[in-house]
Formats: C-alpha cells, sequence, structure tokens
C-alpha cells in the first residue's frame, strides 16, 4: 500500500480546496471511461461523450497521448499539477501546457511501466493535453460549473463537520476507498505498493470532484493533494420523490427540503441538491423549524438541519399514501 508520513502540523493546516481543473481531469477520465457510477453520470455520458470520441478519432496522436497518460495504476503526473487554492482553470491549464515536454515523455513512462510509443517521441505533447482539457472543460464541465461547484462546497462543509465530531481520521477513512488513517502519523492515499513518503512540513490539501474517481499529485515535495469524490446525494443528484400529499401540505418545494432531510444537511448542501435559491431554502427552513418539523444543532462553523419525530411522521404518512421511494 502507499502511504505518507504525516506530522500533527502539517494534518493541522491542511485544508479542502476546489479546483476546476481537477473537475475536468475527472470528467477526462471519466469519458475516456465511458462507464457512469450513476444516472445523474449517464445522462452526462450521453450528451458528451459522442463528440468526445469524436475528437481523439480525428486526433489519433492525442489519443494514444490519454490512454498513455493515464495508465494502469499511475497517471501521468503533468496532466495533474498539485491544485491550488483559488486557482482558475485557466491558471491549472496554464502549468500543464508549461510542463517541459523532456519530463512530460519521462511520466508518460512511469504511467505506461515501460517504453514509450513511436508516436509520442514529440514536444508538443503538454500542449495537446492542455488543449484537450480546454476542450472539455468548455464543452462538458464549464456550462455545469455553477451547480457542481455549490455541491463540492456541500461536501467540504460535510467532510468538516465529520470532523468535528470523530477527528481527521473520521474524514480520512471515508475519503475514498484505498485511503484511511492508520496511526502512528501514517496517512494510506492508495493500494498500490509504492514506497512511503515522508511529507511532514509540506502543505497538505484534500479536493472533491463530482466524478467518481481519485487520485494523488505533488510537486518538488512541497505540497501534497488527495483528489476525492463526493459522496451519496451529492455526487449522484438524486431527488428523492415528494409524496403529493405531503406537497399539496407543504407546497412542493417546501415538502422537498423536509424529505431530504432523513439525515443531516447543511443550508449550502440544501441549496445544492435541491436546485432552489439560499434565500428560498432559508425561508423554507424556518417554517419548518417553526413549525417542530426540523430541528438544527450546529457542527464547528456549521449549522445542520435534521428531520424532528414529527417531521419523520409526517414524510411515513405521505409515502404510505402513494407508491414513493424512499429518501
Amino acid at each position: 500500500m502507499g502511504w505518507w508520513q504525516v506530522n500533527a502540523d502539517t494534518l493541522a493546516g491542511s485544508r479542502f480546496v476546489l479546483s476546476p481543473l481537477a473537475e475536468t481531469f475527472a470528467s477526462l477520465k471519466l469519458l475516456h471511461a465511458g462507464v457512469p457510477a450513476h444516472p445523474g453520470e449517464q445522462a452526462w455520458l450521453s450528451d458528451h461523450l459522442p463528440a468526445y470520441r469524436r475528437r481523439l478519432a480525428a486526433d489519433p496522436v492525442t489519443a494514444l497521448l490519454v490512454r498513455s497518460g493515464l495508465g494502469r495504476n499511475w497517471i501521468a503526473d503533468f496532466l495533474t499539477p498539485t491544485p491550488k487554492d483559488r486557482e482558475t482553470f485557466e491558471e491549472g491549464v496554464a502549468r500543464v501546457r508549461a510542463a517541459q515536454p523532456g519530463r512530460a515523455r519521462a511520466h508518460l513512462r512511469t504511467s505506461l511501466a515501460g517504453p514509450l510509443p513511436a508516436a509520442l517521441h514529440r514536444d508538443d505533447l503538454p500542449e495537446r493535453a492542455a488543449a484537450l482539457l480546454e476542450d472539455v472543460w468548455a464543452d462538458a464541465v464549464r456550462p455545469y460549473w455553477p451547480r457542481r461547484r455549490r455541491v463540492l462546497e456541500a461536501d467540504v462543509v460535510a467532510r468538516t463537520a465529520r470532523m468535528t465530531q470523530g477527528g481527521w481520521a473520521a474524514v480520512l477513512d471515508a475519503l475514498r476507498p484505498g485511503t484511511r488513517w492508520l496511526g502512528e502519523n501514517r496517512l494510506q492515499v492508495n493500494t498500490h505498493e509504492y514506497p512511503p513518503r515522508e511529507i511532514s512540513g509540506a502543505q497538505l490539501v484534500f479536493v472533491p470532484v463530482t466524478p467518481q474517481t481519485g487520485w494523488v499529485s505533488w510537486e518538488e515535495d512541497e505540497r501534497y493533494a488527495v483528489v476525492y469524490p463526493c459522496a451519496g446525494v451529492l455526487a449522484t443528484g438524486r431527488s428523492p420523490a415528494v409524496p403529493a400529499s405531503l406537497g399539496t401540505l407543504l407546497g412542493t418545494a417546501r415538502a422537498g427540503v423536509l424529505v431530504r432531510l432523513g439525515s443531516p444537511l447543511s443550508t449550502s448542501q440544501l441549496t445544492a441538491v435541491t436546485g432552489q435559491g439560499l434565500g428560498s431554502v432559508g425561508r423554507h427552513l424556518r417554517v419548518l423549524l417553526d413549525a417542530g418539523l426540523v430541528e438544527r444543532r450546529r457542527a464547528g462553523r456549521s449549522v445542520l438541519y435534521s428531520r424532528t419525530a414529527a417531521g419523520e411522521v409526517l414524510v411515513r404518512a405521505g409515502r404510505g399514501g402513494g407508491a414513493d421511494s424512499p429518501a
């Protein structure tokens, strides 16, 4: 297994970072695999996979670059520069484009675990990679970025709340398969047999993405990142059905908020999963609080809402009146 040695100061100074470039590369991986993890990804692939495949069919060198760069057990490092806080997509992809051609070829040999195909012995590989990422961003990520950003922000809120309850170990154990806190200042980052790395004193960031994938990256032993997939309803976008009778009683939008509170969520999370505005969600929560149907509690800097016993009774009664699916 691969693991990093992390001292207490490094872990305490770590932070969550949102990265448009990481989101775009994760989307590129999903397009390359062509296999959805849930219905939301299936719909997205149906919309964007044909154009992506036509793009690569017309550019065999870039197609080979993608296949080689993703490798089997390792991604070519120049494709995944370690995310920086508040970095725009344009700033991030500029770092891909600025990679030295010789280093890019060396990274590809590592990802392939073997010799480089003859067609990739060229100096424009960073430019080709950057151009492909720009196409994926423009066509398949940027149109959805405002909602995806809200989903990512909500995921960070949830992780932070978990940290206040169970400490960093609870957060790290739930990031993604293969990542867990081993104790004795050791963070397992994957299940591959790679030598351990001492990262004490470096900057450590955790980066959520909406596609169900992840990876690790680092730069010159100074900055390290663990990229992980959002989990649960935030990632899948699945919306539980609102019972018709409950919608009639409370209004469809307000009933939708109540139905989604089978597990604690913050206002920002509710905004992300309902698609309603922040002000609308806040008004619905105030009414539900006054009616005794939801309760709130503070978790660190966040306020989480959940259904009360009365709210549970109301939702279950509504479901008993029709063929609605559970939350």
